[in-house]
């Protein structure tokens, strides 16, 4: 008999006739909790529960990446019968499962301010999200935000759910050659060996989501990771129900061609809307993170539609249940789809909603003219609220995107700012989370943002202080030689350069730490620009420096992926060989190591195209001193005396000479600042300076820059008050969106007849402090009502540039109608000193609010 006919033929007959079954665990009944530990995230930032899982197998614990749940499925069951009988394990076991039944128990800070509002439901929508290294479905800064947001969300007690995908590839994983080439490496990630739960029907069947794309059914499950208190919902399309085309959409995060991201955002924004329909929650606050979901807009717009309302009145509604943050001033951040692509895939709503190609395409455009859909432009006409997230950010995107408020000067553009920040209790170290349990009280854990908590900061002792980043910084270097050794083997080094691996760096040695994505605009190698400088300050014997960095390219960017591969060349030079190490795969967990064991977190990217960077505020938590250029949250951060500045906020035209300047800048802090403050020692050791200039980072920093602060502005500044917007809309079967959306249809065909006919005041050519003027105006409206319009007078300093600085606004009053004209009225008064000036302009307002509408505003 042919073997392999016989085994062919079996294997097909076979797989038309099997039953799958998922096999899971046989623990004994002792150790059950373990598995309700292990379904909940909350254990990833509790180190009681991180050690309780190491302590099952160590070796078993780093073989599945610290995945207690594939772990589990592979532990050997002997071991498990001897830990059922290990009495201080149990005890372990029962101490951490009490600890997670308090923590989803107890009063959190929601149920405690926000009690008025507990009936409300939040939705996060985002491409990604990093929880853990054991759940690959992230690639960077997004998703780690995305992670921080879920988990700070939880701690507070926020009714909010979060919508993403489940990737079966992930994000790539980098490989590095040996000569340091990037290589892009897919795996697929096990989803019964990670903490999902099938979502199913009261049947117990699949819930299954049908989005329909081009001519073509596409059907999504969905899976629920707990994070906390936090449902996490992740659509996958890999199922057997759809073609072999259909089931890659959600196979790699940002992979394929322009077809494919497309279909992936459908997926993501109009699949994640079904799925909450279909789990019957209808969302007060949706949160747009990123323009990736903006999708989901049209489809609340179709559901809406289909309750009977028109397209306006459904567009009102909808608005005014979104918000939306923008992360990124980088192009490669605003997803723009070419007009031709985008109407492929949507020209079929045109029909169903009744409007033109031509309206459906402004949705996303600054005008008609252009012919893109950019998802940013259609978030940001389609929300309620919208923020960058730092201060310098919002000012950098309501320059981008004045177009879309034509005429509306730059300071009024409805982009306000809500700083990031990151999970204080997932990125501290135990060395530091032990300090401040004995020196801060447990109650920092709970309320990270609270000053008082972090004044007791200098209540550690310095000595304390710097044994514990010490302990930090010979882990890191123990990680990186492990990891470097791991990176050499796999490579096919010699025996000789593999041993090497383990002299590298200085476990007692300044480091100096920088790890993030490589693109270009980051400048990973600026501080190799003058080579010779760097050697020096990297080579003195007397006080040793070193540089360990990590980070990917984006498998397209040629250029981040040739600075990868320039430093790791630099790596081998004879005298850096043990200065300079590049870790490959920069991922959640290298992340921490790197940001807990470091002395100084370098970050030098090209002002003001870093939006935010989260990376330094992991490190100020840990000890870890920023030394970075005055971009994103580090305007906001630095004070002078808690990290350094590099150069200034001024911008050069040669990007050469940039580099230039802020590399001199780099390398004489070093010598003249860092590299002593650092190496002054008292007769102990202890570098008080150092120390002390640690404790001052973390008063300052710790407070401010962490998700718990972040949450608290998003609920009271964008989630409440969006809560009852939606609410008063919701009203009378929607009779006030539809009343609105009439309204705003009318202002808009009736606006081109407003004008100003004539202006007068009473100025001379010298106004006294403490007077004022009288100003009268007299307009044109039309049809419009004078209660629908807003006449204002923008005073404030001339300028050079026939323009007014430091405005401020004044609403003028009706007084009067002189036949189809109306008299407006208004006082400005003299509180400056040197040369000044008025303007008046009108703008519509609706039930005595001001409306910033695109395109409505008229100057005189």
């Amino acid at each position: 008999m042919d073997l392999d006919l016989f085994n062919e033929k079996q294997e097909t007959y076979t797989a038309k006739n099997i039953k799958t079954f998922v096999g899971v665990p046989n623990l004994p009944d002792k150790l059950n909790s373990l598995i309700t530990i292990a379904d909940n995230m909350w254990w990833c930032w509790n180190s009681d529960a991180y050690e309780l899982f190491k302590r099952v197998d160590v070796c078993m614990w780093e073989k599945t990446y610290h995945n207690p749940k594939a772990m589990f499925d592979s532990i050997n069951q002997e071991r498990l019968v001897e830990l059922s009988q290990d009495d201080s394990f149990i005890s372990h076991v029962e101490r951490v499962k009490n600890a997670l039944d308090k923590y989803l128990g107890m009063n959190t800070w929601y149920a405690q301010y926000c009690s008025d509002y507990a009936n409300l439901k939040f939705a996060y929508f985002s491409t990604e999200f990093a929880i853990h290294e054991s759940i690959p479905i992230y690639s960077g800064g997004l998703g780690v935000l995305s992670g921080d947001h879920l988990k700070s969300a939880s701690d507070m007690g926020l009714p909010l759910v979060g919508v993403g995908l489940l990737y079966k590839y992930g994000y790539f994983r980098q490989r590095l050659s040996f000569d340091g080439l990037q290589q892009e490496e897919y795996i697929e990630n096990n989803f019964l060996h990670m903490p999902l739960d099938l979502i199913k029907n009261d049947d117990g069947s699949e819930l299954i989501i049908d989005i329909d794309i081009l001519n073509q059914t596409i059907y999504a499950r969905a899976w629920k990771i707990k994070v906390g208190r936090i449902p996490l919902y992740l659509l996958d399309t890999d199922i057997d129900k759809n073609s072999k085309d259909a089931r890659t959409i959600t196979w790699q995060l940002y992979g394929g061609d322009r077809d494919m991201r497309i279909r992936q955002e459908i997926v993501l924004g109009i699949g994640g809307a079904k799925l909450l329909k279909a789990l019957k929650i209808d969302p007060d606050v949706i949160h747009i993170n990123e323009g990736h979901s903006a999708f989901l807009l049209l489809e609340k717009i179709r559901q809406r539609m289909e309750n009977g309302l028109s397209f306006d009145a459904s567009f009102q509604i909808v608005k005014s249940n979104c918000v939306f943050t923008t992360h990124t001033p980088v192009p490669a951040g605003n997803e723009v789809f070419a007009s031709d692509l985008f109407l492929k895939y949507f020209e079929v709503l045109c029909q169903k909603f009744g409007i033109s190609k031509e309206q459906l395409l402004q949705l996303g455009e600054f005008s008609f003219n252009q012919r893109d859909f950019s998802m940013t432009i259609f978030a940001l006409k389609t929300s309620n609220k919208a923020n960058g997230v730092s201060r310098l950010h919002a000012t950098v995107a309501r320059d981008m995107w004045q177009g879309i408020w034509t005429n509306l000067p730059k300071k009024e553009v409805p982009i306000t700012h809500i700083t990031n920040g990151v999970h204080t209790n997932t990125w501290i170290s135990n060395e530091f989370s032990d300090l401040f349990d004995r020196y801060l009280g447990e109650a920092w854990r709970d309320e990270p943002a609270d000053q008082t908590i972090w004044n007791r900061v200098t209540h550690i002792p310095d000595a304390e202080i710097w044994r514990g980043h010490e302990r930090r910084r010979e882990r890191l270097v123990t990680f990186a030689r492990s990891r470097l050794r791991k990176q050499l083997e796999r490579n096919g080094a010699t025996r000789k350069i593999i041993n090497l691996a383990d002299e590298v760096l200085d476990p007692e040695a300044l480091t100096i730490g920088f790890a993030r994505r490589f693109a270009s605009y980051k400048r990973g190698n600026l501080i190799f620009k003058d080579l010779d400088r760097i050697k020096k300050i990297l080579t003195n014997k007397d006080f040793p420096v070193q540089i360990i960095m990590a980070g990917k390219a984006h498998p397209q960017d040629s250029i981040g992926k040739s600075i990868i591969q320039n430093i790791i060349s630099l790596s081998k030079d004879p005298d850096l060989r043990r200065k300079v190490v590049f870790l490959e795969e920069y991922d959640v967990n290298v992340a921490h190591y790197l940001v807990q064991g470091a002395d100084i977190w370098l970050n030098n990217p090209l002002r003001p195209e870093e939006a935010s960077g989260t990376s330094g505020m992991k490190a100020a938590v840990n000890g870890v001193l920023n030394f970075s250029v005055l971009d994103g949250w580090w305007c906001e951060g630095y004070n002078g005396g808690n990290g350094w500045a590099i150069g200034s906020i001024k911008l050069y035209p040669d990007r050469n000479c940039q580099d230039l300047v802020e590399s001199r800048d780099i390398y004489e802090i070093l010598e003249n600042e860092i590299i002593p403050l650092f190496f002054t020692r008292g007769q102990d050791g202890i570098p008080r300076g150092w120390a002390q200039k640690i404790k001052f980072s973390m008063q300052t920093l710790g407070p401010v820059f962490n998700t718990n602060r972040m949450i608290e502005e998003y609920t009271k500044k964008f989630y409440i008050p969006t809560a009852l917007e939606y609410a008063k809309y919701k009203k009378d079967n929607y009779e006030p969106a539809k009343t609105k959306s009439a309204w705003v249809k009318s202002i808009y065909g009736n606006w081109n007849a407003v004008k100003f006919i004539s202006m007068s005041d009473n100025i001379s050519s010298e106004m006294r402090v403490s007077s004022e003027i009288t100003v009268q105006a007299k307009v044109y409206l039309g049809t419009i009502s004078p209660n629908d319009i807003s006449v204002q007078i923008y005073s404030g300093f001339a300028t050079d540039e026939q323009s007014i600085s430091e405005p401020t606004i004044g609403v003028m009053n009706l007084i009067s109608k002189d036949g189809d004209n109306y008299i407006f009225e208004g006082k400005i008064p003299i509180d400056k000193v040197g040369k000044c000036a008025y303007s008046i302009r009108a703008l519509p307002q609706y039930e005595g609010e001001i409306q910033v509408l695109p395109g409505l505003i008229k100057w005189i």
